[in-house]
C-alpha cells in the first residue's frame, strides 16, 4: 500500500537530518484522535538527536499512550535550516506521530532541562500556531504546560507557561490533560480553567499570582495569589514509590542517531552526596529507588523489544544505589548472551569494588567517566564532594588494571572560595591519574597509552541549593582561570576541554532571574536568539541589545545575594525545610563536610550483601533537610533487595587479571562464542520517513530488527564486534525505494521468506522485507553484483513550466534525446566544499520519458500530483556512480523540483536489469568456491 506523503516531504531533503522531522520509527504509537478525550504534544525545546534520549520523555509518552482517554505525540525544535524552510512556506511545526500542526492539540507540554532552551520554546510556539504569551490565548487555543528541574525556578518564563507542573510529572501528566478538556467541553472560559488547575498539587498557574519588588535586591519576587484557589507556596508533587511507575521498555527507536543512542534504564531518583551545587541532588530528594528484580527485567525487555545493542543504568549518583554490585552482576549475567554491553552513568570515584568492574567488563562496558568536581581537598570539602586524593587514584588504578586506556574527569571551576592552587589542582590530579596508569600499566605489562581527559565547566549558582546566594565569577575571572589551566596542562599529556564561559554567564541570568526577563526573552527571540546553548548559534550581541533595550541589568543576577533577601524562586517548595540550605552555605565557607545521608556513619560504600547488611547496625545519616526520610524503612528496603538479587554471601574479592605480554598493545579482544555464518540475501523496501533515513542510520536500524526476533546474526571479530551485514549501494537522503538489499550472516537455520514476513513487525514506517533467499558459498556477495540501478524520476508540470521553454509538451523528451546524444557531459559535485566533475552521460544506459513503469513506480512510492515522469537506467561501476539528481541536472538545471525512486538493483543481462535475488539468473561461475568472507566483502 503506498505511504502518504508527508507535508514536509517536497522540501524537507534541503536540510541537515530530515529524518528529524518525519517520524516513523518503530515503536512509535500514533492513536486515533477520535478515541480519546484529551491530546497532547510533548514537546522536547532542543533536537530531535537530544531530546530522543531524555528519560521523562519516554515517561510521560508511556503513561499518556498506556491510558484509554489521552495520547501523546512528540514534536522537537527544529534546526536553523528548518526554521528557515518552515517560515518561507508558511508551513506549521509538525508532531512527529500523526503530522499535526501544535495548535490543534488540547495540551502542548514542555520539558525545560536548561535556561539557555528558553529561546526554543518560543520557538516551537510561535511555529506550531500558538500564541507566545499566556495572556494572548483565547478559549480555543492549547494550554501550553511546563515541567522539569528548570520549572522550580520559572518566572523568566513566567508570561509565556499557562501553568508549570513542579515535581514529578507522572501524577499529574493524564489530570491535568482531562481537567483542562473536560472543562473546555462544557464551556468553561479559559481563566476558569486555570484556575481550576491550580487546585491540583504541583501545579503553579503564574497569571493567578501579583508580585512586587523586593527592597534589599530589586528582585522582581512572587507576593501573594490573587485567587482563593492559588496555593503559596506551591508545594512540588512527588511519587513516593516509582515502582508504580514502572520505566518504560518500549517507546520509539531509530529515526537519525540520537546523542545517547542506546537503552537507557532510570534505576532511582534524588541523591543521597548532597554536593552543595546540585540543584537535582536537592529538588528531587528523598532517594527513591526502583525495585532491582524490575530494573532487570525492565533492561532485559527493552533490549529485546528495542532491539539496542548497548544498555545503561542511569541515575543522580549510579554507584550509590543500594545494591549496585549485585544488580549490575544480575544485569550482566542475563545481558552477556545477548552480546549487548552495559553503561553505567554518573559513577563515583568509590563505591564500586573490582568484582564490579570485571562484571563490566564482561559487556564491553561504556563510559569510564568520574566527577571529582574540584582538585584540591579543600574544595572538595566547600562542595561537599565526599571522595579523598586517594580514592581518586585507588579508582584509577583499578581502571588502568583492567585493560582501559581512557578515563574521563569532570570538574568544575568558578566555585565559592576558590583560590589559584585549587584551580591548578585540576590538571594536576588528571595528570596524577595518568602516572597512576603508565605505573599499574607497566608493572602488569599492559599494553596501550593512559588517557586522561580533565573537562571543566564554569559553576552556575542555581536556586534551591546552599550556593543560590553566591556571586557567580564574571567572564574576566573565568578567562584567568582558564589560562590558569592552560598554563598547567602544557607540562602534561592530559587532554583538557573547558566550556565557553559567555554560555554560562546567561544560563546563570536566567537560573536566578524574576519575570523582568520575560520581556528580554521575547526581544531577544524575535531578534533572532535560538539555539543559545550551542555555542555556534549563540548571539551575544543580540542578548545584551535586548537587555539594554528592556532596561534590566544582568549583573544584576549575577552578584551576592543576602541570605535573608527574598528570592523570585521562594514561592515554590521542593520539600526542603527553612534555614536548612542557609545552614549548608556556611558550612560550605568553613570548608565543612556533610556526611552522605541515608548511609551509616562514615560508610561511603552500601553493603553489597545480606550478611554485611544485616550486621551493620549503625544509625543511618539524616541531617534534616527537611524531606523526613523513613530511615528504618530504607533499611528494611535494601535488605528486601539484597535478598532479591540473591546477594547472601560476601564474594572473596577476585585477585587483578593475569598479566597481558609486553609486547601485545592491548590483551585479547572478548572471545565470542557462535556459531557457523549461513548467508542470507533479503530485498527491502524503503519508502515514506524511512526515504530520509541516511544510510549510516540504515545501518542502525537494520540489525535492531534482527535482534528484536532472536535471529542470531554473525558478529565480527575484535573489541567492538559488529553485526555482519552487507548492503547494496547507497542512497542520496530523500530517494526513495522500491527494492533495496542486504546480505546477512545468521548462526541459524531460518526459511527466509517467513523471516522475511516477520521482520516487518519490527521496522520503522517505510522500510518492508519483501522477500528472502539462502546464499550458498559460491554465491558472490551483494557488492559483487550489482552493477546497475533503475530509478523513477517525477516533475510536477509547474516546475518544468518554470524552465526556459518547458511549457512545450515536447521540451522533457527533447532535452532528454540531446543528453543521450552527447558523449560526455559533466556536472560539478561538491562534498563538504571540495568540488569534483562526474561525467553523467558515461553512467546513463538508457531514459524513457513518462512510461507505464515509471508512473507506476511514482504511484506506489506515495508520491501524488499533476506530474511528469521518466525511468532512468544508470551503471554502477567499483569507483562509484552518478547521483540522479545530477541526471537531472544534466536535462535542465540544478534547482528544478523532482523526487525520485529507485526502482531496481541489480545485473546488466540483455538490455534489462536482474535483481541478485533471483539467483538463477545472476549466478556466475567460479574458478574456485568462495569463502563467506570473501562473499561479504
Amino acid at each position: 500500500m503506498p505511504t502518504i506523503e508527508h507535508p514536509y516531504a517536497s522540501f524537507v531533503h534541503l536540510v541537515q537530518k530530515p529524518a528529524r522531522y518525519l517520524g516513523g520509527e518503530f515503536g512509535a504509537k500514533p492513536k486515533d484522535w477520535s478515541t480519546v478525550k484529551a491530546r497532547v504534544c510533548l514537546a522536547f525545546p532542543d533536537l530531535y538527536d537530544i531530546g530522543m534520549s531524555h528519560l521523562g520523555f519516554k515517561i510521560l509518552y508511556k503513561i499518556l499512550n498506556d491510558a484509554p482517554h489521552t495520547l501523546a505525540e512528540r514534536a522537537y525544535a527544529p534546526w536553523v535550516d528548518m526554521q528557515a524552510e518552515l517560515r518561507t512556506r508558511g508551513l506549521p511545526l509538525l508532531s512527529l506521530e500523526t503530522a499535526r500542526p501544535l495548535r490543534d492539540f488540547d495540551v502542548v507540554g514542555f520539558s525545560l532541562q536548561f535556561e539557555l532552551t528558553y529561546t526554543n520554546v518560543l520557538t516551537m510556539l510561535d511555529l506550531g500556531g500558538i500564541p507566545l504569551r499566556s495572556s494572548d490565548r483565547g478559549d480555543a487555543d492549547p494550554l501550553v504546560i511546563a515541567g522539569g528541574p528548570t520549572a522550580t525556578h520559572p518566572e523568566p518564563l513566567s508570561a509565556f507557561i499557562d501553568a508549570f507542573v513542579i515535581g514529578d510529572g507522572e501524577e499529574r501528566a493524564a489530570d491535568v490533560a482531562l481537567l483542562w478538556t473536560d472543562l473546555k467541553s462544557r464551556g468553561v472560559p479559559r481563566a476558569d480553567r486555570l484556575r481550576a488547575l491550580a487546585k491540583l498539587p504541583g501545579l503553579y498557574v503564574p497569571s493567578l499570582y501579583s508580585t512586587t519588588i523586593d527592597a534589599d535586591t530589586g528582585f522582581e519576587v512572587v507576593d501573594r495569589p490573587l485567587v482563593e484557589e492559588a496555593r503559596l507556596p506551591v508545594d512540588r508533587a512527588l511519587v513516593d514509590d516509582l515502582n508504580r511507575f514502572p520505566f518504560p521498555d518500549d517507546g520509539p527507536v531509530g529515526g537519525p542517531e540520537a546523542i545517547f543512542d542506546r537503552m537507557s534504564i532510570e534505576i532511582a531518583r534524588g541523591c543521597t552526596e548532597g554536593c552543595r551545587f546540585c540543584q537535582a541532588g536537592m529538588i528531587y530528594r528523598p532517594v527513591r529507588e526502583r525495585d532491582p528484580e524490575q530494573i532487570v527485567n525492565t533492561v532485559v525487555s527493552a533490549v529485546r523489544k528495542s532491539g539496542y545493542d548497548e544498555a545503561s543504568l542511569t541515575s543522580l549518583s549510579t554507584a550509590d544505589y543500594s545494591c549496585i554490585a549485585p544488580l549490575i552482576k544480575k544485569v550482566v549475567e542475563r545481558l552477556a548472551p545477548e552480546k549487548v554491553s552495559l553503561g553505567v552513568s554518573s559513577l563515583r570515584a568509590y563505591g564500586l569494588d573490582e568484582d564490579v568492574l570485571d562484571d563490566l567488563q564482561r559487556v564491553r562496558a561504556s563510559g569510564v567517566t568520574f566527577a571529582p568536581e574540584a582538585g584540591s581537598q579543600r574544595m572538595r570539602d566547600v562542595v561537599n564532594k565526599n571522595v579523598t586524593e586517594e580514592q581518586l587514584m585507588t579508582t584509577a588504578e583499578r581502571i588502568f588494571s583492567r585493560g582501559w586506556n581512557a578515563m574521563k574527569l569532570y570538574f568544575m571551576i568558578g566555585l565559592p572560595t576558590e583560590e589559584e592552587s585549587d584551580v591548578r589542582e585540576i590538571v594536576r590530579v588528571g595528570a596524577r591519574a595518568q602516572e597512576t596508569g603508565r605505573r599499574v600499566k607497566k608493572e602488569r605489562n599492559i599494553g596501550g597509552a593512559p588517557k586522561v581527559v580533565v573537562s571543566v565547566s564554569t559553576h552556575v549558582p542555581k536556586p534551591h541549593t546552599p550556593f543560590q546566594w553566591c556571586a557567580m565569577n564574571p567572564a574576566s575571572e573565568v578567562l584567568v582561570k582558564q589560562a590558569w589551566l592552560k598554563d598547567e596542562v602544557r607540562t602534561t599529556n592530559v587532554d583538557l576541554k573547558m566550556h565557553d564561559c559567555t554560555t554560562s554567564w546567561l544560563e546563570g541570568v536566567f537560573a536566578r532571574g524574576d519575570r523582568r526577563l520575560c520581556d528580554v526573552l521575547e526581544r531577544a527571540y524575535r531578534a533572532g536568539a535560538c539555539f543559545d546553548s550551542w555555542e555556534d548559534q549563540l548571539k551575544i550581541d543580540v542578548w545584551v541589545a535586548a537587555f539594554e533595550a528592556e532596561h534590566v541589568d544582568p549583573k544584576t543576577y549575577l552578584g551576592t545575594i543576602p541570605v535573608t533577601a527574598r528570592l523570585p524562586w521562594d514561592h515554590i517548595s521542593v520539600g526542603l525545610e527553612e534555614g536548612f540550605l542557609a545552614r549548608e552555605y556556611r558550612k560550605a565557607l568553613a570548608s565543612r563536610l556533610s556526611p552522605p545521608c541515608g548511609k551509616a556513619a562514615g560508610a561511603f560504600v552500601q553493603a553489597t550483601n545480606l550478611d554485611d547488611a544485616l550486621a551493620d547496625t549503625r544509625k543511618l545519616v539524616c541531617y534534616d533537610c527537611g524531606v523526613a526520610c523513613d530511615m528504618s524503612a530504607m533499611r528494611q528496603e535494601r535488605v528486601e533487595y539484597l535478598v532479591k538479587l540473591g546477594a547472601k554471601e560476601r564474594v572473596i574479592a577476585k585477585p587483578l587479571p593475569p598479566p597481558v605480554r609486553a609486547d601485545k598493545r592491548k590483551g585479547p579482544p572478548p572471545r565470542i562464542v557462535q556459531g557457523e555464518a549461513r548467508r542470507y540475501r533479503f530485498a527491502y523496501t524503503k519508502l515514506g520517513p524511512s526515504a530520509f533515513l541516511s544510510h549510516l542510520d540504515l545501518i542502525r536500524v537494520l540489525p535492531r530488527a534482527f535482534r528484536r526476533l532472536d535471529i542470531p546474526l554473525y558478529y565480527s571479530s575484535g573489541y567492538h564486534p559488529k553485526a555482519e551485514m552487507t548492503f547494496g549501494p547507497a542512497l542520496s537522503l530523500g530517494v526513495s525505494s522500491l527494492e533495496e538489499l542486504v546480505d546477512v550472516k545468521i548462526t541459524a537455520d531460518l526459511d527466509p521468506e517467513e523471516t522475511a514476513i516477520a521482520l516487518n513487525e519490527g521496522l520503522p514506517d517505510g522500510i518492508r522485507f519483501l522477500r528472502g533467499v539462502r546464499l550458498g558459498p559460491q554465491d558472490a556477495g551483494v557488492s559483487r553484483i550489482i552493477d546497475s540501478a533503475r530509478y523513477a524520476v517525477a516533475f510536477g508540470r509547474s516546475a518544468l513550466a518554470d524552465q526556459p521553454g518547458g511549457r512545450d509538451p515536447g521540451w522533457l523528451a527533447s532535452r532528454v534525446a540531446e543528453l543521450m546524444a552527447k558523449s560526455e557531459h559533466k556536472v560539478l559535485r561538491k562534498i563538504d566544499g571540495i568540488g569534483k566533475w562526474v561525467d553523467v552521460r558515461a553512467f546513463l544506459r538508457s531514459i524513457a520519458v513518462d512510461t507505464d513503469e515509471s508512473r507506476a513506480a511514482i504511484a506506489g512510492a506515495g508520491i501524488v500530483g499533476d506530474l511528469r515522469t521518466m525511468l532512468v537506467d544508470v551503471e554502477i561501476r567499483g569507483s562509484g556512480a552518478v547521483k540522479i539528481a545530477e541526471v537531472v541536472e544534466a536535462l535542465a538545471s540544478e534547482d528544478l523540483p523532482h523526487r525520485a525512486v529507485r526502482v531496481a538493483l541489480g545485473m546488466w543481462k540483455d538490455g534489462a536489469i536482474v535483481s541478485p535475488i533471483e539467483l538463477d539468473l545472476v549466478r556466475r561461475p567460479k574458478a574456485a568456491p568462495e569463502t563467506l568472507d570473501e562473499a561479504a566483502t
